[in-house]
């Protein structure tokens, strides 16, 4: 995988050209400074970069872009720029006033292969460089899938203790330096529940977080004592709730797996089973909701067989779901002439008629168009 973030001391100014004779890339270290104007470039980072700002993980589409490419670019969208600004309206009053409404929720809908989960990926790495106190799952589907369950006889819905360990690391992972400086706001009991594989704890139902713990206090204690970890990531949603120094954002990939079930099955006879649902576990209980005031961004991501889910959807606004685009005739121009940059295409081979026959048989789905690319 390529480290490199500009372009080779060789290159010619021909080749790091895009349509019209535009720069091809915008070279910053932060999607911060594009405005409406700018869409249309490619942003370069390394792979180090991508990875020190999203440790949970990257998309799939992503890093196959990443490895096709042999490039760790990103091409910067008039959509991204429109889900970027609507968060900015809602933290930045300067520029809230005479602007079209903002959404708290959004849930990212469209197309298999329209850059949804590239586009919350860039918004997460946004958010961060910004300062913002970012809650990244790039894989929802983790949550109801692998591990053990077993219900919980206080709120009759299931624990998931392996996936809750897993989800207070990958947090802590960014935002340590933070969560050390934020204090817990509640100080209620946090019931314990089956760590993983040893059963229930003897002699003690709960766990008290002292006064001045900070937040970074909470998480630990849910990875060192995995009887604690699904109440401490409940307990977590609750708190940052209460977040009041920092914006905070909650990003959820592959949303639309805590919509159908889960791969868990409870036994109901001797002979028969039934299939649990993704709301009866209990982390995915406590952060689908969108009937709140918090900031959170859905992407619903068609590679997980979830299936076509009704338009109204149980804890959400109706008015949530936004319809990310395929690529428009001018992005797809602008890819072409990126896989032209990378060798994907052949220069020699390059003509406007050529890359408007990519754009139209692939009807600018992104991964069908840098399949096409080749046969140029």
């Amino acid at each position: 995988m390529p480290q490199q973030r500009s372009a080779p001391p060789t290159t010619t100014r021909r080749s790091t050209s895009g349509p019209s004779g535009r720069p091809l890339f915008a070279f910053t270290d932060t999607f911060a400074s594009f405005s409406h104007r700018g869409a249309n470039a490619y942003v370069d980072f390394t792979l180090d970069e991508w990875k020190a700002m999203l440790p949970e993980g990257l998309p799939a589409g992503m890093m196959k872009e990443f490895q096709d490419t042999r490039r760790c670019a990103v091409m910067v969208r008039e959509s991204f720029l429109d889900l970027r600004d609507n968060f900015r309206r809602i933290v930045d009053p300067a520029i809230t006033a005479k602007r079209k409404e903002t959404k708290r929720q959004i849930i990212l809908d469209g197309p298999r292969s329209c850059g949804k989960s590239i586009a919350l990926a860039m918004l997460v790495h946004w958010a961060r460089t910004e300062g913002w106190l970012v809650f990244y799952v790039p894989q929802g589907k983790d949550w109801t899938h692998g591990g053990f369950f077993y219900r919980n006889t206080y709120s009759d819905l299931f624990d998931t203790p392996v996936q809750a360990g897993k989800v207070l690391q990958d947090f802590l992972k960014y935002n340590e330096t933070r969560l050390q400086q934020l204090p817990c706001q509640i100080f209620e009991s946090i019931p314990l529940g089956e760590g993983t594989g040893v059963g229930m704890m003897k002699g003690a139902d709960t766990v008290e977080m002292p006064e001045g713990s900070t937040l970074y206090d909470l998480i630990q204690t849910g990875i060192t004592h995995s009887h604690a970890a699904v109440g401490v990531v409940v307990r977590l949603r609750k708190e940052l709730s209460h977040v009041k120094d920092v914006p905070v954002l909650f990003a959820i990939d592959q949303y639309n797996s805590w919509f159908t079930f889960t791969e868990y099955q409870e036994p109901v006879t001797v002979r028969s089973c039934r299939s649990i649902h993704a709301k009866e576990l209990t982390t995915v209980n406590a952060y689908r909701s969108m009937l709140h005031n918090d900031m959170m961004v859905g992407a619903f991501s068609h590679s997980t067989a979830v299936g076509k889910l009704r338009q109204e959807l149980p804890d959400v606004p109706s008015d949530a779901r936004l319809l990310f685009p395929r690529y428009t005739v001018d992005e797809a121009e602008t890819v072409c002439h990126y896989y032209m940059r990378q060798k994907i295409i052949r220069r020699e081979s390059f003509s406007e008629e050529k890359w408007k026959k990519i754009y139209y048989l692939s009807n600018g789905n992104g991964s069908e168009m840098r399949w096409l690319a080749a046969f140029i």
